[in-house]
C-alpha cells in the first residue's frame, strides 16, 4: 500500500505568545482590553440594560410582571392591617394606576442619603424598601427591594402620590430617573395610602407588547380571592374591551369565602366526586404565617392547580406544594388502612392530586422564592408547615363523610391501578422491542392470522382443555385452559392482580391492554367466549371471568364480545335418539316431551367437560352450527333507567364480589327463601 505524503504541522507559537496574538477576523480598534472597556452600571441602568433578570424578558408575560409588583406592593399594605381596598385602573393610552388607602411611602429624609426622601431612594435605588426584615411587615410578597423601582426603570412616564399625615406628596420620573423634586401638593383630608399611575416604556417592550384588560382582571381576581378582607376597585377605559368578553368597565371586587369562593367559581356546574369541598385554613404556631386551601376532584377529571405565596402567584410550584400533595396521600392512604381497604397502600401524592381541583395559599415569613420573578417557591419549612397543618385537617375531613370518602378513596385507587398497568405496559413494551413476546405456552392458537370470525374458548382446567382442544375448528377456534378459580379481582389488590399467572397468560392471549388501554384493535380474537363445566363450580368460574372482564376490560362487554358456552349437564338416550339438557329442568321438560311413553331412557350426567368425548363436546358446545351461546351485556348509562341500571349493576358486583363479606351475607339471607333446590 502506497504511503501518502503528510503535511507538517505547523510550528505552534508559545504560550506567552498567545495572549499577544489579536483574534483572527478581530476588527481593527477592538484588540485592546483594558480598564477603560470596565463598565459600571449605576442606579437603574442595570434594569433598563438587562430586564430579563428583574422580570423574566420584555414579552406580554413580562410587561404585566410590573402590574403584578404594584399589585403585591398594595396588597402587603392590606394583609398588615392598614388598608382594606385597592383601586386598579387601566387607561385608554395603556397606563395603568394602583392606588390603596395604606400608610402611604415615607417621605421625610432618608438618613443614608440625606439629599433624597425615602419615597426617591425607593424609586431609585435597587434592593431599598421596608420588608427585608419584618418590623414594618410581618408577611410579605415583596421581598427584594426591587420592585417599584423595577416599574420606574421601565417606564417611559411615571407619577407617584403619597397621601400621608394629611397631606399629599407629588413626584414625576421618566425612565427611572426624577423629573423634579417631591412636591408638597398641599394639605388633604379623609386621604391616606399611595398612588403610582405608569406607562410601560416601547423602548423597552416595543410597540406591539401592551397591557391585556383581561388578564390584569384575572390577576385582579385572583388577589381578591387570596385576601378576604380586601375590596378592589376596577375600572378599565371602555375602548380596551372591544371585542374582550366576560371584562367588566367598572366592578367592586371583593370574595369573603375566599379560596371556597374561588374554587366555586372555577369549577362552574361540574359535579365533583364529593358533595362538598375540602376547603380550610390553619395559623402556625409562633406568629409563622398561615395557610388556606380549598380542593375538589370533578367528576370529569379536569383539574387546576393554582398556588400562592404571600399572595404572590407560583406557577412553578415549590415546597408548599410539596407539602399540601403529601398531607393528601399520607391522609388517602391512612384513611384507607383505617377503613380495611389495603389497596389505599398504593396511593401515591400524583395519584391523588392528579384530576384534582387545587387552591392553596401560604402566608410565611421570609420567604425564598427563586429569582426576582418568584415563580417558584424553595423553602424547605414551608412544606413541613403545610404538610401538618393540612394533614390534621384532611383526616378530620376523611372522617366526617364516610359515603363521600369512599367514592373519593375508590377513586383514587383506580387511578392509582390504572398508573401501574401503564407502567407495566410499558415495561413490557421495552422488552418487546429487544425480544418477540411469545404468547402463553397453553394457548392452543387458531390458524386464521386475521381476527375476522374467530373465537377463543377459555376452559377450566387441563382436562377440558384437552377435549376441547380436539372438539375445535382449528381454523378458526383457539382454546386457552386455566388452572381452577381465577383471581376475584374485585376484591384483590393491584399487586395480587400483576402477579396472577392465570390472568397473565389470559391478557397476554388476547392481546388487547387493560383499563384504559384497552384497544378493541388489538383483541386477537372476534369472539371470547367462557365454557366451564354446568354445576356450581363452573358457574362460580364463571362469575369471577366476568367479573374480571367487567372490571379490567368493560370495552369487551360493551363491544359485544364476550359469551357464555351453554354445555349441557346430561345426556339422554331412547334408542337411537340422543338428547341433551342444560339443567334439571330442562331434563323434566325432555323427558316429559321428547321421550314420554317410550320405555326406558337411559340418562348419564356429565362430570365435567373433561369427561365429555370431543365428538359430543363439539356437537353441543363448541359447533357454531349446534350451539347456543349467551351473549354479557351491559347498561350503557345513556338514558335515565339504563343510567339506574348501571349503577345497580355495579353495586350488585360489589356486593357480590367484593372485599366486604357481609354484603354477600345480606344478599343471601334476603334471596335464600327464592331458592329451591340447592346444588352443592
Amino acid at each position: 500500500m502506497p504511503l501518502k505524503p503528510v503535511r507538517a504541522p505547523p510550528i505552534m507559537p508559545s504560550m506567552a505568545d498567545l495572549f499577544d496574538l489579536p483574534a483572527a477576523g478581530a476588527p481593527k480598534g477592538r484588540g485592546s482590553y483594558t480598564a477603560k472597556d470596565i463598565e459600571v452600571l449605576e442606579g437603574l441602568e442595570p434594569v433598563r440594560r438587562r430586564p430579563g433578570m428583574y422580570i423574566g424578558g420584555t414579552d406580554e408575560r413580562a410587561i404585566h410582571h410590573l402590574v403584578a409588583e404594584l399589585l403585591d406592593n398594595a396588597m402587603d399594605e392590606v394583609i398588615a392591617g392598614h388598608a382594606s381596598w385597592i383601586e386598579i385602573e387601566l387607561e385608554a393610552d395603556g397606563s395603568l394606576t394602583v392606588r390603596d388607602n395604606g400608610r402611604g411611602i415615607p417621605v421625610d429624609r432618608h438618613p443614608k442619603f440625606k439629599d433624597k426622601s425615602a419615597l426617591e431612594v425607593i424609586l431609585t435605588t435597587l434592593h431599598s424598601g421596608g420588608k427585608f426584615s419584618d418590623k414594618v411587615y410581618s408577611t410579605a410578597g415583596g421581598l427584594h427591594g426591587v420592585g417599584l423601582s423595577v416599574v420606574n426603570a421601565l417606564s417611559d412616564r411615571l407619577t407617584v402620590e403619597v397621601a400621608r399625615e394629611r397631606r399629599l406628596w407629588v413626584q414625576d420620573y421618566a425612565r427611572g430617573k426624577p423629573k423634579g423634586k417631591l412636591k408638597d401638593a398641599g394639605a388633604v383630608s379623609n386621604r391616606r395610602g399611595t398612588t403610582v399611575r405608569f406607562h410601560p416604556d416601547p423602548q423597552i417592550f416595543g410597540t406591539e407588547v401592551g397591557l391585556k384588560p383581561e388578564r390584569v382582571y384575572r390577576m385582579v381576581r385572583s388577589k381578591a380571592y387570596l385576601t378576604r378582607v380586601v375590596e378592589i376597585r376596577w375600572k378599565c377605559a371602555p375602548a380596551l374591551l372591544k371585542g374582550v368578553e366576560g371584562v367588566p368597565a367598572e366592578a367592586t371586587i371583593h370574595f369573603p369565602g375566599g379560596l371556597r369562593d374561588y374554587l366555586m367559581a372555577a369549577l362552574e356546574e361540574r359535579k365533583t366526586i364529593t358533595p362538598l369541598p375540602f376547603a380550610g385554613e390553619a395559623r402556625f404556631p409562633e406568629d409563622q404565617g398561615s395557610v388556606e386551601w380549598a380542593i375538589a376532584w370533578p367528576l370529569d377529571g379536569e383539574g387546576l392547580l393554582h398556588s400562592y405565596c404571600n399572595t404572590v402567584p407560583t406557577p412553578a410550584g415549590g415546597s408548599h406544594e410539596l407539602g399540601l400533595r403529601t398531607a393528601l396521600a399520607r391522609g388517602v392512604r391512612a384513611y384507607g388502612e383505617l377503613t380495611g381497604n389495603r389497596k389505599s397502600k398504593q396511593i401515591t401524592a400524583d395519584d391523588v392530586a392528579e384530576g384534582a381541583a387545587i387552591l392553596l395559599s401560604l402566608f410565611v415569613r421570609n420567604p425564598q422564592f427563586q429569582g426576582q420573578t418568584k415563580e417558584r417557591l424553595s423553602m424547605p419549612d414551608a412544606a413541613r408547615l403545610v404538610e401538618q397543618h393540612v394533614k390534621d385537617h384532611f383526616d378530620h375531613w376523611l372522617s366526617a363523610d364516610p359515603a363521600g370518602s369512599k367514592l373519593l378513596l375508590d377513586a383514587i385507587i383506580e387511578r392509582a391501578e390504572e398508573r401501574q398497568r401503564r407502567r407495566d405496559q410499558r415495561e413490557m413494551s421495552r422488552k418487546s422491542a429487544t425480544r418477540n413476546l411469545r404468547l402463553p405456552g397453553k394457548l392452543a392458537d387458531c390458524a386464521r392470522r386475521s381476527s375476522e370470525d374467530t373465537e377463543i374458548f377459555l376452559v377450566e382446567g387441563d382436562s377440558a382443555g384437552g377435549s376441547a382442544k380436539q372438539a375445535r375448528e382449528r381454523e378458526s377456534q383457539a382454546v386457552l385452559p386455566l388452572r381452577g378459580k381465577i383471581l376475584n379481582v374485585a376484591s384483590a389488590s393491584a399487586d395480587k392482580l400483576r402477579a396472577n399467572q392465570e390472568l397473565a397468560d389470559l391478557t397476554q392471549a388476547l392481546g388487547c391492554g387493560l383499563g384504559a388501554q384497552y384497544s378493541t384493535d388489538k383483541l386477537r380474537y372476534d369472539r371470547v367466549i367462557i365454557m366451564t363445566d354446568a354445576d356450581v363450580d363452573g358457574a362460580h368460574i364463571a362469575s369471577l371471568l366476568m367479573t374480571f372482564f367487567y372490571k379490567e376490560m368493560p370495552g369487551l362487554i360493551e363491544d359485544g364480545r364476550l359469551f357464555l358456552a351453554i354445555p349441557p349437564l346430561y345426556r339422554l338416550s331412547q334408542g337411537g335418539k340422543v338428547l341433551y339438557a342444560r339443567d334439571d329442568k330442562h331434563k323434566d321438560e325432555l323427558l316429559a316431551k321428547e321421550f314420554a311413553g317410550r320405555g326406558k331412557v337411559e340418562l348419564s350426567r356429565f362430570k365435567g367437560l373433561g369427561e365429555m368425548p370431543p365428538a359430543q363436546l363439539r356437537e353441543t358446545t363448541m359447533s357454531p352450527k349446534t350451539r347456543t351461546l349467551l351473549k354479557v351485556v351491559l347498561p350503557n348509562g345513556g338514558a335515565d333507567a339504563e343510567a339506574l341500571d348501571a349503577k345497580e349493576t355495579a353495586e350488585l358486583v360489589e356486593q357480590l364480589m367484593g372485599r366486604k363479606p357481609e354484603l354477600r351475607l345480606a344478599f343471601i339471607q334476603e334471596n335464600a327463601r327464592f331458592v329451591k333446590e340447592v346444588d352443592v
